[in-house]
């Protein structure tokens, strides 16, 4: 792995949170976590790894494997699902969904997002696995992709069910990589919507997140409720450059759970901020490419770096160095080429993934065959 190290000094706030320093955030959870998306970084946490049932919040990880698919272009907005049987016999929250009835691959994501749709979400496991059960491996094995220790999913619902639990800091996770993909905020962030609206029988949707209509900036994320999980929240909310996602699990009623979430976000807005660094896209150093119609590509980092300050500190040291790998072609915007660390006083303290700025396809047989001529013909004349 190739090694560059870019220096750099910033004078920014110290971010380093001590909980014993803060109030209780969210004194009526069980457990709870707030953080700031881009850095990933732990504003406030109460017990945020205990293994606690999520209930529909377990919904995020079934929305971030169809926004997954969608962006592959293994699944199109209009494309028609139909409900089964199965899907169809759904309990607990529901868009009553008939056997064969058919809606888009939008209409179900509504009623997943907004309506917390069990029959909807299940209908989409089965298009997108072929069943409940093999969707609900693919949700496994992203918990062990993005590296959570403290969950793992027995169904793509959260209805009560036995070995299916979460906790706090793993749902801010998932949460953190499914607010990457923007278009799921327009489902999350509305507040109420009509399905079957053609019909004879339109039905009506309120999102069960009040915040999405009383907080000024929020736009998602997922709610839940079961006797075993109490009234669960997962919020996100952006003011100015900083979006922040709290979770709060196991509390006694849903105005709790929203209170207890404005207090957290109220805390954070005010007392935080966060600076932008490098802009996604922005050329960081280039890399050569080999067996690539261009022998060189600009390298980028996937996301903005950011960091997060707190408004009434200041002086902060960050360097960042870049490790990018042997890149071969073809090679895409979006492939991971390496990794940007973001250090402070020689501690990595994050890491952004690495991508080029274009797309570079492989040279043909021609084009090589010329390049290691001209090299061999350049050599020489140096010897």
């Amino acid at each position: 792995m190739k090694k560059i190290f870019i220096f750099f000094l910033f004078f920014f706030s110290v971010t380093i949170v001590y909980a014993e320093d803060i109030e209780d955030l969210a004194p009526n959870a069980k457990a709870a976590i707030m953080i700031e998306a881009s850095t990933g970084e732990i504003l406030f946490q109460k017990n945020a790894h205990e293994r606690l049932a999520p209930a529909s919040m377990t919904k995020m990880m079934s929305m971030l494997l169809i926004m997954e698919e969608i962006e592959k272009g293994n699944l199109k907005w209009d494309e028609k699902i139909t409900a089964s049987p199965y899907a169809s016999s759904m309990g607990g929250s529901q868009i009553f969904l008939e056997p064969g009835e058919k809606m888009t691959v939008t209409e179900m994501l509504k009623g997943i997002a907004i309506g917390s749709g069990n029959d909807a979400t299940v209908a989409m496991a089965e298009r997108v696995a072929g069943s409940e059960e093999s969707f609900v491996k693919k949700m496994n094995d992203k918990v062990k992709d993005l590296g959570l220790k403290d969950t793992h999913f027995s169904n793509a619902t959260g209805l009560d069910i036995d070995n299916h639990y979460s906790s706090a800091y793993d749902m801010s996770i998932i949460a953190k990589e499914l607010v990457k993909h923007e278009k799921i905020l327009e489902f999350t962030g509305t507040y109420e919507e009509y399905l079957r609206k053609d019909s004879s029988s339109p039905f009506w949707l309120v999102n069960t997140n009040r915040l999405v209509k009383f907080y000024q900036g929020v736009d998602g994320l997922k709610t839940g409720f079961t006797d075993t999980a109490g009234y669960c929240l997962t919020a996100t909310a952006k003011k100015d450059n900083m979006r922040l996602i709290t979770v709060v699990m196991n509390e006694p009623s849903s105005n709790e759970r929203s209170a207890d979430t404005t207090k957290m976000l109220d805390y954070g807005y005010n007392i935080y901020m966060v600076k932008n660094i490098i802009s996604k896209n922005t050329m960081i150093q280039k890399a050569k490419v080999e067996l690539g119609k261009e022998l060189e590509a600009d390298i980028v980092p996937k996301e903005a770096i950011t960091i997060l300050s707190k408004k009434s500190e200041n002086s902060r040291n960050i360097t960042y160095e870049a490790k990018i790998d042997k890149i071969i072609a073809p090679v895409k915007v979006g492939d991971k080429v390496g990794i940007i660390d973001i250090i402070e006083d020689g501690k990595k303290i994050s890491s952004i993934d690495a991508t080029v700025s274009k797309n570079i396809d492989k040279a043909d047989f021609f084009t090589v065959l010329m390049r290691n001529i001209r090299d061999i013909l350049t050599e020489g004349l140096n010897f």
